[in-house]
Parts: structure tokens; C-alpha cells; sequence
């Protein structure tokens, strides 16, 4: 029997994309192993799949002054010993990294233990563990046909990210009878991540009462996020999370305002819903999502409104055109090339096991 190790984490974003490779991988009779950080959030959904799960040391390596700076790089060493010691345990033919600092020591160990490694990078330019990382790879996987050039020639290719199977398996007369909602105007879903917008709450809280009119709105708007006062609202549901029932909402909805997230942005084009993109600006990150929404917009499966332009009558503007033009934005989503994703990695996989 073939053995993988999976590794990634930090952020859901690194962690739900290996998740949605396990069933293949087991229906291709590969054991599967997990190396993440001792206790980061990779851990619990992981183990929440019932895959063996090993932690190790790790440290963030930043761009920016820290006092973490003098102590981190000692937890990445630590780490990059303690994934070789794993390596040799294990055993794997091949080691699969979605990405996230904690990737790093695992990438470098497979690499000392001649193990091929296959990456995935989900924005659009790599961030700096995957460019650590990204020498040592076999074959370096993406989302964006403009990463491309980012990446050293012949070792990457365009395949968008896995996605869970389950957000393809929603039914919409579920997600109406959660909500509560009618079936006679189209229905809006508000995502802001796990963590919400305010200031995407803010202005879709403002536009609300345009929005009623035509729509009902669905509002993932994060914790601590929940406006009260809205409770009672006709045609409008708040929640501050929702994941078991998740599928169903994508279901249901007509469109879909969302931050730009690459693995949010690819599932939501993989379903085929029209929607509005609202990129964290690049103040507040490194301007990755802006990135990523271009890319979307260019290829006609978004519109956006960057951060810095968002007021309640641009938002209106953009949610009126995408409903106008919903078709188009539905057809340029289904003709991608990359709608099979996960079909393509797992191919990838077998292709580079050694």
C-alpha cells in the first residue's frame, strides 16, 4: 500500500483542501498520514477524519520586526528534526503541502529523506513559506493561470483547489426550510470568513432596506458580529457561523458577496454562483485577495469593488448588475478547465509517487 503525508495549516484555508483529497486518496488505496503544528487548528479537523495525526514544532517567519523573530527560527529547526524523525517512522512515498509555515519543516525533511513533494498554492503570488518551499517541490499546483509566470518553468500547473464533496451535495429546499425564508425572491448570501467583515457587514447592513426589496440576505457575518436590532427583519437571517448546513445555503443562494479568499473564491466558482468580491485591502494584508479578485473578475466570474470604493450605492450598483447578467457569469464559471480538481491532483500524485 501507498503512504502519503498530507501537511498544512495555520488557517482552515490550508487544511479543507487536503480534506477534500482524502476520499480519492482512499479509494486510490493510499494510507494517509497528517503532520501539522501541535495544537493549530489543522489539528482538530483533522482528527475529526479519523487520519492519523502527528504534530511538531513550528515557528512564523516574518517580514516584519517581532520578538517572535529571535525565537521562531529555533521552533523551525526543532521542527525540520522532528519531521525527519517522522519521515523515517512513516515511511511516505509521497508528501502532498497545502501550504502555511508549519509545511515548512515537513517540506524540508521529505526533501533530506528523498520523499517527492507536491505543493499547492492558492493565491495568486506565493506567499513566503510556499517560496521557501517551492525549490524542493516536484510539481508545484495553482489556482490562477497568472501564477504561472511566478513559478519556475515546467513545474507548475493550473489546477484550482480541491473541494470538499459535500458543498456540491446542498439542496436548496433544505437551506429554505433552515432559514426560513421564501422561495419567491432570489436569496443573497453574505460571507464575510470565519471571522466576518465589519465593514462589509456595515454596508450591506446599510443597504439592507434596497436589498429587501428585491432580495433576501443571508448574512454569515462572523463572531461577535450579530446585529439585534435586524432579529426580527422580514426576508433577512444573521448567523454568526454556519457550517454543517453550509452546503444547503450555497444551494440556495442566487449570489454571493464574499471576501476574496482563494479557497473561498474557488468554491464558490466551482458551484457556479454569481458573486460580488470584496478584497481585504492591501493595508490590512499583502494584497493577495486583491490579486485573486482581479484574476476572478478577469476571467468573468466576479464583479468586485475593492475595499477603499465600497459604499452602499457601489454595492447596489454591483449587486444589480450581477443579478442582469447572471447567466453570463454562470456560464464563464462552468466552461473552466479546473472545475475537477481534485481529479487532477490526485493524478498528479499518483503520476510523482515514487
Amino acid at each position: 500500500m501507498k503512504h502519503i503525508v498530507l501537511t498544512g495549516g495555520g488557517t482552515a484555508g490550508h487544511v479543507t483542501p487536503n480534506i477534500a483529497l482524502i476520499p480519492g486518496l482512499k479509494e486510490l488505496g493510499y494510507e494517509i498520514s497528517y503532520i501539522g503544528s501541535y495544537n493549530g487548528i489543522e489539528k482538530s479537523l483533522i482528527e475529526a477524519e479519523g487520519i492519523p495525526y502527528y504534530g511538531i514544532s513550528t515557528g512564523k517567519l516574518r517580514r516584519y520586526i517581532d520578538p517572535k523573530n529571535l525565537s521562531d527560527p529555533f521552533r523551525v529547526v526543532k521542527g525540520i528534526f522532528e519531521a525527519r524523525k517522522l519521515m523515517k517512522k512513516i515511511r511516505p512515498d509521497i508528501v502532498f503541502s497545502k501550504g502555511g509555515f508549519v509545511a515548512v519543516p515537513v517540506v524540508l525533511a521529505a526533501k533530506h529523506c528523498r520523499i517527492p513533494v507536491i505543493i499547492h498554492e492558492s493565491d495568486m503570488t506565493p506567499g513566503l513559506a510556499n517560496k521557501i518551499c517551492i525549490p524542493y517541490a516536484s510539481k508545484v499546483c495553482c489556482n490562477f493561470p497568472e501564477t504561472l509566470s511566478s513559478l519556475p518553468e515546467g513545474k507548475a500547473v493550473v489546477t484550482g483547489t480541491p473541494i470538499r464533496k459535500e458543498l456540491r451535495e446542498g439542496s436548496a429546499e433544505r437551506g429554505y426550510s433552515f432559514t426560513g425564508l421564501s422561495q419567491d425572491k432570489p436569496v443573497i448570501l453574505v460571507m464575510g470568513g470565519s471571522l466576518g467583515s465589519v465593514n462589509v457587514n456595515n454596508h450591506v447592513r446599510e443597504a439592507l432596506p434596497e436589498l429587501l426589496k428585491q432580495y433576501q440576505v443571508v448574512h454569515l457575518c462572523g463572531k461577535g458580529n450579530l446585529d439585534h436590532s435586524l432579529d426580527h427583519t422580514d426576508g433577512y437571517r444573521q448567523y454568526e457561523y454556519i457550517k454543517e448546513e453550509l452546503p444547503d445555503l450555497f444551494a440556495m443562494a442566487d449570489l454571493i458577496i464574499s471576501r476574496a479568499g482563494a479557497n473561498a473564491i474557488c468554491e464558490i466558482s466551482t458551484l457556479a454562483i454569481p458573486n460580488l468580491l470584496i478584497p481585504l485591502s492591501a493595508n490590512a494584508s499583502r494584497g493577495d485577495q486583491i490579486l485573486n479578485a482581479r484574476s476572478f473578475e478577469k476571467q468573468g466570474y466576479s464583479e468586485v469593488i475593492e475595499e477603499e470604493n465600497l459604499t452602499k450605492d457601489t454595492l447596489l450598483s454591483a449587486v444589480q448588475k450581477l443579478h442582469d447578467n447572471r447567466d453570463t457569469y454562470i456560464s464563464a464559471m462552468k466552461n473552466s478547465k479546473h472545475t475537477d480538481s481534485i481529479q487532477m491532483i490526485l493524478d498528479l500524485i499518483r503520476e510523482y509517487t515514487r
